[in-house]
């Protein structure tokens, strides 16, 4: 009779079923955007490197009005070469921003091009999808040499290997020599990280006309990523001594590890959990609401088939059990409507790379289970004043 009277009242369960949807879309849509937050969070941590650190020129957290950012040197780089334990991999970094490349009658403009000395890509924990690294060698002689970022090389060569072509930033010719894997997400100013191309330091300075004495960035690897804690506060004590900083001194260089990294992601997430967990909680109110209000107007609609029954011979339990039926069976249809409503709009969202999103069945699960918790809680007073009803005044229609 619950599954009847579903069909029968076709508006009201309708409203019932959309009500919840959008509650339960809510819900999934955070489900699905948590634990996408988390699988993207350990790629970037693994992709940063549990075991690095990259250190730039100036202080984040102090940055006052005219604040030096180009702070580190050659002799900082070489000096944690020699000096500083556990380290086994020191990779100075430069960049220009902006630049135009171009293969034949192809442009691609707003490039990012990085300067840096031997091992890029083993630094940065980054496969080749084929080709070789930048050498020291290169670096030495300033060689007009490149690798390419996924990107550039999918829109000046399309799907043919870029490695042996030759390419012209700003009209200068660089040789590629490899081409970096795909990655797949923004860098930490926004922009796509594979839209990069890797040259020499040397061959940077010397063709931008460079200060050849410091660069921007330094990347720096360490053996037992157990203690990278120690290896940091070793790092910047090192740093701190080249720059002769006085102890109340500010640092002017920042370090950022994989913990740092992680942190902020976890911060990241944790916004992202409130908002949409607050916006999930109002809808699934508002969907509780709808169900409540419409069924106790269906309880007085509903009043002399309610009296009929009782008159004969259903008991109160029968009546409330078949109401909870009903609005169990609506925020059921409303929950999978729901299902699919979150999924989708998280796949519309992940498309325009506004959230990373992942299914899984806990997602699904979820949903289910608090479809049914709004019909039960919700369900329970007009169930309980159907089942409360006078027999004979419900026959006479005054429910």
């Amino acid at each position: 009779m619950g599954f009847e009277a579903v069909w029968a009242f076709k508006l009201r369960s309708f409203f019932v079923i959309l009500g919840v949807a959008f509650g339960i879309a809510s819900l999934t849509l955070i489900v699905t955007a948590v634990d996408g937050a988390n699988r993207k969070a350990v790629e970037i941590v693994e992709m940063f490197g549990p075991d690095s650190a990259l250190v730039f020129g100036g202080n984040f957290k102090q940055r006052a009005v005219g604040m030096r950012t180009l702070t580190l040197s050659r002799e900082d780089a070489q000096r944690i070469r020699d000096s500083l334990p556990g380290a086994y991999q020191v990779v100075p970094m430069r960049a220009k921003f902006g630049q135009t490349v171009k293969v034949g009658n192809k442009n691609y403009q707003n490039v990012r091009i990085i300067g840096t000395t031997e091992k890029y890509a083993s630094a940065w924990n980054w496969p080749l999808a084929e080709g070789r690294d930048i050498t020291a060698e290169d670096d030495a002689t300033g060689a007009k040499i490149a690798l390419l970022g996924d990107k550039p090389s999918r829109e000046l060569f399309g799907n043919e290997s870029p490695v042996g072509k030759v390419i012209y930033i700003s009209d200068i010719p660089f040789q590629v020599v490899g081409k970096l894997s795909y990655r797949g997400f923004a860098s930490g100013g926004g922009g796509d990280i594979d839209n990069r191309i890797i040259v020499p330091l040397a061959t940077l300075v010397q063709r931008y006309n460079m200060d050849r004495k410091y660069f921007r960035a330094l990347r720096v690897k360490f053996y037992e990523p157990d203690y990278m804690e120690a290896h940091t506060e070793n790092l910047r004590s090192l740093l701190r001594n080249l720059h002769h900083l006085a102890p109340e001194d500010d640092d002017d260089f920042s370090i950022l590890t994989a913990d740092e990294v992680l942190q902020f992601l976890s911060m990241f997430k944790g916004g992202l959990t409130i908002f949409l967990g607050v916006t999930a909680g109002i809808a699934m109110l508002v969907g509780g609401f709808v169900l409540a209000n419409l069924f106790s107007i269906s309880v007085s609609e509903r009043a002399e088939e309610i009296g009929l029954k009782k008159a004969m011979g259903a008991r109160n339990s029968a009546i409330l059990g078949q109401f909870l039926v009903e609005a169990c069976a609506l925020t059921m249809l409303g929950g999978v409507l729901g299902l699919f409503l979150g999924l989708g709009l998280g796949q519309f969202l992940s498309r325009l790379d506004i959230l990373t999103i992942q299914f899984s069945w806990k997602a699904f699960f979820m949903a289910l289970a608090g479809s049914q918790a709004v019909g039960l809680i919700f369900g329970l007073k007009p169930a309980k004043q159907a089942a409360g009803l006078d027999p004979i005044q419900a026959l006479r229609g005054e429910g």
